[in-house]
Order: structure tokens, then sequence, then C-alpha cells
């Protein structure tokens, strides 16, 4: 999903400041933050939204059209890029298929296609063509929260980017949705949107 989503296609530049953030990093340097990582599982976790509302069934939400706009912010806090993503939904069997184009404020365009597979207990399975392995979305009450690892392509390599995505759906319908993007437990990035089932208040356009 976007953000699910996966409206990354980040600009070099954004990147490149983490990554050379991270090249910095080395020996007990790099065991400290990875040991930080591993303290973020005592935060908040899915299980703690059970009972809330409304909620969040994704294969109701994102069937049909529905719009985003959203921002990717850097490490530092500064918005870098902004867009507007329409996403199509359909279901084919038990499988959601979610159709997303995205529109980026300097122009660029992305396209993805996400397949979603029911696996047990409000728990989704996801696969996309930039996406390594299977992203694991689980919901509860008004939330989600899928983890998956992002391939970005960089200079002449791809990097891979552990993805925290939680969504959580408003009593007036709207998603608000923040995705946390990770290199060995430091923050790269983040991105936050807000989704609207369409017809949308605002036509789709470049976000100026």
């Amino acid at each position: 999903m976007p953000s699910f989503p996966s409206c990354l296609s980040a600009s070099a530049g954004f990147m490149h400041n983490g990554i050379r953030r991270l090249r910095r990093i080395s020996g007990r340097a790099a065991v400290l933050i990875m040991a930080a990582g591993l303290s973020a599982c005592s935060g908040p976790q899915i299980e703690d939204y059970a009972g809330s509302g409304p909620e969040l069934r994704i294969d109701d939400y994102f069937l049909g059209h529905t719009r985003g706009w959203g921002m990717v912010q850097d490490y530092r806090g500064e918005v870098m890029r902004r867009f507007v993503v329409d996403v199509i939904g359909s279901m084919q069997g038990n499988q959601l298929i979610l159709e997303e184009d995205f529109v980026y404020a300097d122009g660029e365009t992305q396209h993805r296609r996400w397949t979603f597979t029911p696996a047990g207990d409000r728990q989704w399975t996801g696969r996309a063509a930039d996406v390594t392995g299977e992203a694991i979305a689980t919901t509860r009450g008004n939330a989600l929260r899928m983890n998956y690892v992002l391939q970005v392509p960089i200079d002449d390599s791809t990097w891979e980017f552990s993805m925290d995505d939680w969504m959580y759906l408003q009593p007036d319908g709207r998603i608000l949705n923040r995705t946390s993007m990770r290199k060995l437990g430091l923050e790269a990035a983040n991105i936050t949107l807000a989704f609207q089932r369409c017809p949308c208040d605002s036509p789709a356009a470049e976000p100026k």
C-alpha cells in the first residue's frame, strides 16, 4: 500500500544524506545504533489498538478509487518531496490488488502494484516488484501495521531499507499514514500521508 505507502521513489539528495551518516558509523557506534533499533520493539504495538474504532479493513477501504496526499522528510525533518497518489483496488479471488500511481511535485511519476493475500487473524502478506520477500500487514481496531524491506536504487547499486508503516482510520473516513524508513536501525527518512476515498474533496493534481 502507499506507504504501505510505498510512495518511496526517494530523491538521491536526501538518501545520500542518510547514507553519508551511515558510512561514518563503525565499530562500537554501529552496535549502539543497532541496539537502539532493537529497543524500538518496546514502542507501540498493533495489539494496543484492539477494540479501537472505527475498524479498518483494507479489503473494504481500498476497493475502488482512493487518493492520498503526502510528503517525504529526511532525518532532520526537512520536507524533501511532496506527491499525490491515486490507488485503484480490486479483488481477484481472495487477493487484494492495489495499483498505485504517484505524481511528485518535480514531475516524476511512479507506479507500483501490490498483491495482498489473507494470512489468518486479520493479517495479510503483500508482494511488490521492489519489495524483498513479503510484507506482513496486521490490523487491529482502527490501525494497521505493515513491515517490509524496500529496494531503493542509489547511483549504481540498490540499497535495502526496513519500512515500518502505520495507518489509522479516522471517524471522518480518512486514513492517516506514517512510515519510518531505516537502515541499520537509523532513520533515513519518513513518509506522511492522508488518504481519502473518492470522489474526493480535491481533484488530482501535481503538488505545488
